[in-house]
């Protein structure tokens, strides 16, 4: 695995984000605080960082409805019960009180438009996390507390369509040149240290992810935003990665360090689904992604949604029990397999679909320390070669896709949403499909019972096959 730089110091960094005594200070927008920006924004990116990559299963089953991991003793969530541990309302609070709230306060406090962009990026990445997790959520009338504590829902289509707009306007403020009395947040920012330049970037990549999410239903809003994207700026390096230098110690740590080592539980074996696959591909990643507990080169993945032996079983790879184990909210993998995408729509953003796939699968490969000439014998592979491989391009791209979000459970569940690809097994007990969204909250049901009927009727359910607006095939 390579290495990761700290971009701050240990104790600077976290120190605002880890009081417990803050956490109970900003919780009601109505009552203001003496908390800084700097802090509040801190607060929230360390926020949407820990919710991302948890996979304590109370709060995050991101992994599990990706098939990349299955469990052992407790087998619900692998089995899409999101009721008895109130998984739904656990992800909806976090996302709404610790990240989105906290970013409103930092930006009414922000006094520069360089500052103010940056919290701008990570309230639409946020936002759109949410409508690809649930579909219709409150967002024009949301974040008000007790002014408004039973928030309308939006329609997910026109949310994508604000989001958009929001994503320009703060493209529009960035300025790397600005005086620093105009600067971004630079200690404050755990990200990218106040570097405007790889802002700008992560703006425009996340402007074109939400461009191709929308592409089967609205194809000329797509590429319109996609080609915007390209033509302004997006990742070309795995150097302009969104990532989070995690600490060695406690509450600083990679949140899986807590429930891998930490917990002391051996809750969670990977999942037959991606040892499967990988495995007929001779993937290289695989002495990464995986541990050799059953003989060097051996992987046996258990399967998916059964009980299963700990000690039977191909385990978590060694690297994500790492405590400072980065974390990541997009990557240039990513933004590769989308351009990909978008040369098939026949999108002007150069390069030709296999140059873009080609590329996506050396930045993921080179992200976790695969030496460069097992990469080229992967990619010369009949069953990898963009031109040799099976299947239509969305299944080509949608199964390398899926690869490579490995260990980012949400995006290669929303890669297996978007792209039908690869084929999924159904879960061993409850022989149920792989879920399209997370059905609402329980307290939704009861503290906000009007406006949640609404939405479900205009969703057409709240089940768990119940689908988002861009999952049409």
């Amino acid at each position: 695995m390579k290495k990761y730089l700290v971009l701050l110091s240990t104790a600077f960094i976290f120190s605002c984000a880890s009081d417990e005594k803050y956490e109970d200070l900003n919780r009601d927008p109505n009552n203001p605080t003496n908390v800084s920006s700097e802090s509040l924004f801190t607060s929230a990116t360390k926020s949407l960082f820990d919710q991302m990559e948890s996979t304590n299963v109370n709060t995050n089953v991101f992994r599990l409805f990706a098939q990349y991991w299955t469990e052992t003793t407790y087998v619900d969530e692998a089995n899409y019960d999101l009721v008895t541990r109130k998984i739904a309302d656990n992800h909806w609070s976090e996302m709404y009180r610790d990240v989105l709230y906290d970013l409103k306060d930092a930006k009414l406090k922000a006094n520069t438009d360089n500052k103010k962009a940056m919290i701008e990026v990570l309230e639409v990445y946020a936002w759109q996390q949410l409508v690809d997790t649930y579909g219709d959520i409150p967002y024009s009338e949301a974040l008000q507390g007790s002014a408004d504590p039973t928030p309308a829902y939006d329609n997910d289509t026109d949310i994508y369509a604000d989001l958009l707009v929001r994503l320009n306007a703060a493209i529009a403020l960035f300025d790397a040149g600005a005086p620093s009395s105009e600067a971004g947040f630079t200690s404050a920012d755990i990200i990218y240290g106040g570097d405007i330049t790889k802002w700008e970037k992560l703006a425009n990549s996340l402007k074109l992810k939400i461009a191709m999410r929308m592409a089967d239903v609205n194809n000329t809003a797509a590429k319109q935003a996609a080609e915007q994207a390209v033509a302004a700026g997006v990742f070309t390096s795995n150097a302009d990665n969104a990532t989070l230098a995690y600490q060695s110690s406690t509450p600083n740590t990679n949140p899986l360090w807590v429930d891998l080592v930490q917990s002391g539980r051996s809750d969670f074996v990977v999942a037959n689904t991606i040892v499967d696959y990988m495995n007929d591909l001779s993937d290289p990643r695989r002495s990464a992604y995986f541990d050799n507990n059953l003989g060097a080169g051996v992987y046996v993945g258990g399967p998916y949604g059964e009980n299963n032996s700990f000690s039977n079983y191909t385990h978590i790879g060694k690297v994500m029990h790492d405590p400072t184990f980065r974390g990541v909210l997009l990557d240039y993998a990513e933004v590769s397999f989308l351009l990909a995408e978008a040369s098939e729509r026949t999108y002007s953003v150069g390069g030709t679909a296999e140059d873009h796939y080609n590329n996506a699968i050396t930045a993921s490969m080179e992200d976790w320390g695969v030496d460069s000439s097992d990469i080229t014998d992967y990619l010369d592979r009949t069953d990898v070669a963009y031109s040799t491989a099976a299947g239509t391009w969305r299944q080509k791209i949608g199964l390398q896709f899926w690869l490579a979000m490995y260990n980012r459970g949400f995006e290669g569940w929303s890669v297996y949403r978007k792209y039908d690809a690869p084929v999924m097994n159904l879960a061993a007990v409850s022989e149920l499909p792989v879920p399209t969204r997370y059905t609402y909250p329980l307290a939704e049901q009861t503290l906000n019972m009007t406006n949640y009927n609404a939405a479900k009727a205009a969703m057409g359910s709240d089940l768990l096959n119940t689908k988002i607006f861009w999952d049409v095939n």
